[in-house]
């Protein structure tokens, strides 16, 4: 038997009202110390920023806000708000927002205490510098699971996706707050949700996959098939807003100790030729592929559509998984979108570049180059 690895899982706060404990919990790691607020620039009128930016004043932290996150953050963005950081001697930074906020909250913490450039780091190419600073991660969305991955995605000058991973980028606490999603139009909804659904179908069917992973990936999928049609249809439940919360945890949970696969090798690399808004785009590329990569399961694809409230058969996994994205209302055709100039081909290429190479061999069933333009092509016209 081979040995497995479960690394470690961040402290997690939930509830209804956890962001208001928030100063409380910047205390409990570093009394009065200065503190970075990351968020969302979208969060504002809804008084997120400032019921964060309270709690902290209230417990005596020195509290400095940046709210011009980009959506896909670059690295350039990363490197000037960790100057910020410096010049105002932050020990603890807070990422409060989706993945865009928490990624370049996690990246600043992670490289703050040293001098050179986030592209130093992309790819794993160099250590993070000692001396990291605390991070906390408030999601307002449920799907990137990017408050309890090790993992930050920047956007380089060419508009690549490049990945950055290291225990310095794992938050040290999660604050679960489900009255923070209540706000999320139905479509954003459905998307994170799906981004979360495809975490864990992923990590659990990967060639990394291991059972002890799979106890998070497995009730994250039972969670997303149990709330999310109910979280897009009220969006005021917070039973269903919680639960998609810990489903992106859970997942996010999943990939941090197993990975990907193809349909984020894709969704990385549509989104580095055109905007697209993640969940959808690895929702489309899972469905695109998920068929193919069932054939001959040895197990993992069929406990995964059991998971999902199917017979124990990786063959219904693909109807199943459409369906859920059809009764969201995720719109599965791309054309008439900005996207018709993209050929099959050059989406292929893209998805066969160095930055996306680790998804591609984490897949169960072996992805050949005629599988890349294949799959490119489905992505790209099917509807």
């Amino acid at each position: 038997m081979s040995p497995v690895t479960l690394d470690r899982v961040p402290r997690i706060i939930q509830g209804a009202g956890a962001l208001e404990t928030l100063g409380t919990v910047v205390s409990g790691l570093e009394q009065a110390a200065g503190v970075l607020l990351v968020a969302d620039p979208g969060l504002r009128a809804t008084g997120m920023i400032d019921t964060a930016a309270a709690a902290l004043r209230a417990a005596g932290a020195r509290t400095t806000v940046f709210d011009e996150v980009k959506s896909d953050p670059t690295m350039a963005q990363a490197d000037s708000t960790a100057e910020l950081a410096r010049r105002e001697q932050i020990a603890v930074v807070v990422g409060l927002g989706g993945g865009s906020a928490m990624d370049l909250g996690k990246t600043v913490a992670a490289i703050a205490a040293g001098r050179a450039s986030s592209r130093h780091y992309g790819l794993c190419a160099n250590p993070f510098p000692a001396g990291r600073l605390l991070s906390i991660c408030v999601p307002t969305t449920s799907g990137t699971g990017s408050e309890s991955t090790r993992t930050a995605v920047l956007s380089d000058p060419d508009g690549a996706k490049v990945w950055l991973w290291g225990d310095e980028l794992k938050a040290d606490v999660i604050l679960l707050d489900p009255t923070l999603t209540t706000g999320l139009p139905a479509h954003l909804t459905a998307a994170t949700g799906i981004d979360a659904l495809v975490h864990a179908i992923e990590a659990s069917t990967n060639r990394n996959a291991h059972p002890a992973n799979n106890l998070y990936c497995h009730e994250a999928i039972r969670l997303v098939v149990r709330h999310l049609e109910r979280a897009v249809s009220a969006p005021g439940d917070l039973s269903a807003r919680a639960g998609l919360q810990w489903a992106a945890t859970f997942a996010g949970i999943g990939i941090d100790n197993c990975g990907t696969a193809i349909a984020h090798n894709i969704g990385h690399a549509l989104a580095s030729l055109r905007p697209v808004h993640h969940g959808r785009a690895v929702g489309l590329a899972l469905r695109a592929t998920l068929a193919w990569s069932v054939q001959g399961d040895d197990g993992p694809f069929a406990t995964a559509a059991a998971a999902m409230g199917e017979a124990a058969d990786a063959r219904r996994l693909p109807a199943a998984f459409d369906r859920l994205l059809r009764s969201v209302g995720v719109k599965i055709a791309l054309s008439g979108e900005g996207y018709d100039d993209i050929t099959p081909a050059q989406l292929a290429q893209q998805m066969a570049q160095p930055e996306n190479e680790p998804m591609r061999r984490s897949n169960r069933r072996a992805v050949g180059d005629a599988d890349l333009l294949t799959f490119a092509t489905a992505v790209l016209t099917e509807h």
